[in-house]
């Protein structure tokens, strides 16, 4: 199909419509340097990375180009102020914290070893802490009990202001020793007593109720000595009311040696 005559351009007009190739940049020398101010910016940090780039190329290829635009002097002043502000130079290196410092790796790492080694011996002195009260509590509960070889009787005068400190008796436990108690309270107004033994800063050990005054005025009681542990005891004699109320009334404080 032939082209119509009206869309055929001539040679002149098609040449005008070709686009128009952009200009060449200007080439980097000592002018183009010097009227736009080239080394200012460059130093300022606000020329173009390409900018940048050729500017570089330009001294390398140029170094005198350096020295005829004083960039030494302008680089001693710069660190002339530097120095001046007490502010680092650019290069150095910045100051380490201490966690990034070696010294504090060798800290860490002592730190580290004498926390394991007090672990350590922590757990080794508990184990053996456990094992001798599992070896105690195995003694206390295949302790036997003796039998009575003999019986030391004790006529007490107890102690009516308060718990005594000093034992009335020391009996063995290793013996088979009945330890009989005659407690005076003919100056008391009861007639029933309730008699607690308590092991001192340990404690109960039994509570024994209604224990009669004798006609002598006197509480017995009878104790094998080989049921109680070592230790210091005390008794306390509480009299009892006929409503049931309890009053202290006297204390007998006896020890039992290993």
């Amino acid at each position: 199909m032939a082209t119509p005559a009206s869309e055929v351009l001539p040679p002149d007009a098609a040449a005008d419509l070709a686009p128009t190739p952009a200009p060449p940049p200007p080439a980097m020398d000592a002018a183009f340097i010097e009227r736009h101010q080239i080394v200012e910016r460059y130093l300022a940090g606000r020329l173009p990375p390409k900018g940048a780039v050729d500017f570089e190329h330009w001294c390398r290829a140029n170094p005198a180009f350096v020295d005829s635009v004083g960039l030494t002097e302008r680089v001693h002043a710069a660190m002339r102020l530097l120095d001046a502000s007490g502010r680092p130079e650019p290069w150095a290196e910045k100051p380490r914290r201490f966690y990034e410092r070696a010294l504090s790796f060798f800290i860490a790492a002592a730190v580290a070893i004498v926390a394991i080694v007090v672990a350590t011996t922590t757990s080794l002195r508990t184990s053996e802490v456990e094992r001798q009260l599992a070896v105690l509590e195995k003694r206390v509960g295949e302790r036997p009990l003796l039998p009575v070889t003999e019986t030391r009787t004790l006529v007490v005068q107890p102690s009516r202001t308060g718990p005594s400190q000093r034992p009335v008796a020391t009996f063995d436990a290793r013996s088979g020793e009945l330890a009989d108690f005659k407690i005076d309270v003919a100056w008391s107004r009861f007639a029933t007593y309730r008699v607690t033994i308590d092991r001192i800063d340990q404690g109960r050990v039994a509570i024994i109720g209604n224990v009669q005054r004798d006609s002598n005025g006197q509480l017995r009681l009878g104790i094998n000595t080989s049921a109680l542990g070592p230790g210091d005891y005390q008794m306390t004699l509480d009299g009892v009311d006929w409503r049931g109320g309890t009053s202290p009334q006297a204390w007998v404080t006896f020890a039992v040696a290993p």
